[in-house]
C-alpha cells in the first residue's frame, strides 16, 4: 500500500466516525464505542483523531452536540430545555444548560429568547453566496419562489466525497471532488443510466457552526444491489429515510442562497411542519452548462416533521 493510499484510508476511517457522531449524539458515545466505528485501537484513536482535524476528541463530540443545541432551541421552539438535553446526550438540563453556557457565553434560555426576538429583521438563514444575497434582499425579501412538494422518501446507498472547510474553498474544489467522485464510481460500476441522484449534504448550519469546520459530503446515490467498496477515496452512507419538504427551482449559480431562505423563512415557518433532526440537501437535476442560460434544476430537500400541538 503507498503513502497516499494509507493516508486516505485514514481519511476514510475518520469520515466513518464523523458520521457515526452525528447520528448517536443521543448517546454516551464512549471511546471504546468510537474507536470501533473508526476500526481503531481505543488506546491510540484519541491520538489519531486529534492529528487528523487538529481538534482533540471531546471538544470535537461537544462542539458537534452544543452547535446542533442552537439549531434546535432556535427552530424547535416545542422542545423544553429538557427534551434538548436528552436528544444530545446529557444526562439531565442543568448540565447541559451549564455546558452550552460555558461554550456559547449565554445561557440556552436567554439564547432562545434573543434568537426569536432578532433573527426575523437580523438574519438570512443561508450564507452561501453572501454578498450577492444580502444585496438582493434590500430590495425584494423573496426575489425567488419555487414549488414545494411533501415527500415520504425511501433510505438509499450512496457513495461520497468529503470536503471540510468554508463554502468558499468547497466552491474552488467543487469540480475537482466531482471529477473524483466520478472517476471512482465508474471503476467500480456505480453509475447506472438515469438511476444515480447527484448531490451535496451539508452536515453543518451555517447560521451555528464554526465556518472552517463546515462538512460537506458530494453524493452518488446507487442502487441497493450494487455494493459499494470502500477504496480510501469513495466513502459509503445512507441517505436518511423519512419526511422531506422538496423546493424545486429553476435559479442562477448566485441565487442559491435566496432559494434556500425562500424554502426556510417564507415557507417553512406557515407550512404546520418542523426541521427533522437530520441534514438537509440539494440534488442536481440538469448540467447548467449545457443550456444557453446556465440554469440550474436544483430540489432543496428540508426534513420535516408535523408541528405537535
Amino acid at each position: 500500500m503507498s503513502d497516499q493510499e494509507c493516508k486516505d484510508e485514514y481519511i476514510r476511517r475518520i469520515h466513518n466516525v464523523q458520521d457515526y457522531i452525528e447520528h448517536h449524539l443521543g448517546q454516551s458515545l464512549s471511546i471504546e464505542e468510537l474507536s470501533n466505528a473508526a476500526g481503531f485501537s481505543k488506546y491510540h484513536f484519541s491520538r489519531i483523531f486529534h492529528s487528523m482535524l487538529h481538534e482533540p476528541l471531546a471538544h470535537y463530540v461537544n462542539r458537534i452536540r452544543l452547535e446542533r443545541a442552537l439549531f434546535l432551541l432556535a427552530h424547535r421552539t416545542d422542545k423544553n430545555m429538557t427534551d434538548i438535553a436528552y436528544k444530545l446526550g446529557f444526562t439531565d438540563s442543568a448540565v447541559f444548560s451549564r455546558a452550552f453556557k460555558n461554550y456559547h457565553g449565554i445561557s440556552p434560555s436567554e439564547y432562545r429568547k434573543e434568537y426569536s426576538k432578532n433573527c426575523k429583521d437580523s438574519f438570512l438563514l443561508s450564507e452561501y453566496n453572501r454578498n450577492t444575497a444580502k444585496k438582493g434582499w434590500v430590495g425584494n425579501r423573496f426575489p425567488v419562489t419555487g414549488q414545494i412538494t411533501i415527500v415520504s422518501l425511501e433510505e438509499k446507498q450512496m457513495a461520497y466525497v468529503r470536503h471540510t472547510g468554508t463554502y468558499e474553498t468547497l466552491a474552488k474544489a467543487y469540480a475537482g471532488l466531482i471529477q473524483m467522485l466520478f472517476v471512482h464510481a465508474k471503476n467500480q460500476h456505480l453509475l447506472i443510466d438515469r438511476q444515480n441522484w447527484i448531490l451535496a449534504i451539508y452536515h453543518d448550519n451555517p447560521e451555528f457552526g464554526e465556518e472552517s469546520q463546515f462538512r460537506t459530503s458530494l453524493c452518488l446515490t446507487v442502487p441497493e444491489q450494487i455494493p459499494i467498496q470502500e477504496d480510501g477515496v469513495l466513502g459509503k452512507m445512507k441517505l436518511e429515510a423519512g419526511l422531506y419538504a422538496v423546493g424545486h427551482f429553476q435559479i442562477q449559480q448566485e441565487q442559491y442562497s435566496n432559494a434556500w431562505n425562500y424554502m426556510y423563512q417564507e415557507w417553512l415557518t406557515c407550512s404546520g411542519y418542523v426541521p427533522r433532526n437530520s441534514y438537509p440537501f440539494e440534488v442536481y437535476r440538469n448540467n447548467p452548462s449545457v443550456n444557453e442560460n446556465h440554469t440550474h434544476e436544483v430540489d432543496i430537500y428540508v426534513p420535516i416533521e408535523p408541528i405537535l400541538f
